[in-house]
């Protein structure tokens, strides 16, 4: 079994961030006004320009990520655009045909070259074609994690060795040591090799958030971690205090970022799940009214087909007149006719 203590390496350093606000108070927006992964402002008109097939805004925004070393936002917009690219290529092609040297076009048909293949039953093999263009991509900016990131969704998704990933897993954090999406990205492989060994990646993920900085989204991890075990169904039960312990991290991570914001949305919305899980139904409301309008795919694409719809769902039961529960077939991840759980399969689900 990996050692979790060598995916933590001595060399991590704090990196702290800077946005702060109060607890809002007040009911969540009415059902209409309600939106699935809404992007941010800066993304917003990367989105609509290419929309009309041009590139040259998304071209100037992961620029700007790149300059600024602004790691998290890069990953996330390179993940956003990358998802609009493989229904609407053209404006991506044209840049790479006009720029096939710039980082950023290069991190972005690495990513896309991932999630194109990822949903194929040949996954592990059509992924090693991938290979040259994930470490095109590396070497194009060596201080940027973005690749490193996408190299270890490749590797779980290739089914590499531990001891490979271990390799990648410290050039990822030499460059970034609390990038979320890395450590995202080594949670999912930590959990598809040990297969029901929660407690394993709660030390790792406990371990992680110890090191960050109390306003890193690393401190979201282990929650990442007891959201993987309460929609798992097998392996050693987890302790109850050990499940509360990495809510009330999450909690008081939520608290630091601004009400009905779309940045820290994913994370609020998959610890709702946690807290409703855990019988927690006050803070769970606390967080729909942190969540505001912004639901997002992930944790609900898991539960349903519709995951606004079910976020609605689940928002409506919960703001019942004294409500203290939700119908099961909610909050469970249903198996589909071969075994295993539903859900769509994504490499980029952080």
């Amino acid at each position: 079994m990996v050692d979790t203590m060598a995916l933590l390496p001595s060399f991590i350093r704090p990196t702290r961030m800077t946005k702060r606000a109060a607890r809002p108070s007040g009911r969540p927006p009415a059902g209409d006004e309600a939106v699935l992964d809404a992007p941010d402002d800066r993304l917003s008109p990367a989105l609509v320009a290419a929309g009309r097939g041009e590139y040259a805004a998304a071209a100037e925004l992961l620029a700007a990520t790149r300059a600024g070393a602004e790691w998290e936002n890069r990953d996330r917009y390179v993940s956003r655009l990358a998802a609009f690219a493989r229904s609407r290529p053209e404006w991506f092609e044209e840049w790479r045909t006009a720029a096939p040297r710039d980082p950023d076009a290069l991190v972005l048909g690495a990513q896309l070259a991932v999630n194109r293949v990822w949903p194929s039953p040949a996954r592990a093999e059509l992924l090693r074609e991938v290979s040259p263009l994930i470490t095109a991509a590396a070497r194009a900016d060596d201080r940027d994690p973005v690749p490193w990131r996408i190299a270890l969704d490749h590797a779980r998704g290739s089914r590499a060795g531990h001891k490979y990933f271990g390799e990648l897993w410290e050039a990822a954090v030499r460059r970034a040591p609390h990038h979320y999406g890395c450590h995202v990205a080594a949670l999912r492989y930590l959990a598809a090799l040990w297969h029901g060994a929660h407690h394993e990646c709660f030390d790792f993920a406990d371990r992680a958030a110890q090191d960050a900085p109390a306003d890193s989204l690393v401190q979201a991890l282990p929650a990442r971690a007891a959201f993987g075990y309460l929609t798992d169904g097998c392996g050693p039960e987890v302790p109850r205090g050990r499940l509360e312990a990495a809510a009330d991290r999450a909690v008081a991570l939520s608290g630091r970022f601004p009400a009905a914001d779309p940045w820290p949305a994913e994370v609020r919305n998959k610890l709702l799940y946690v807290l409703m899980r855990l019988d927690r139904w006050d803070d769970a409301r606390g967080q729909l009214s942190l969540i505001g309008p912004y639901a997002t795919s992930f944790p609900w694409d898991r539960f349903s087909d519709d995951p606004l719809g079910h976020f609605l769902r689940l928002r409506e039961h919960l703001l019942a007149d004294g409500s203290r529960t939700v119908p099961a077939g909610l909050m469970t991840v249903p198996s589909d006719p071969a075994g295993g759980h539903r859900g769509h399969v994504r490499a980029d689900d952080h």
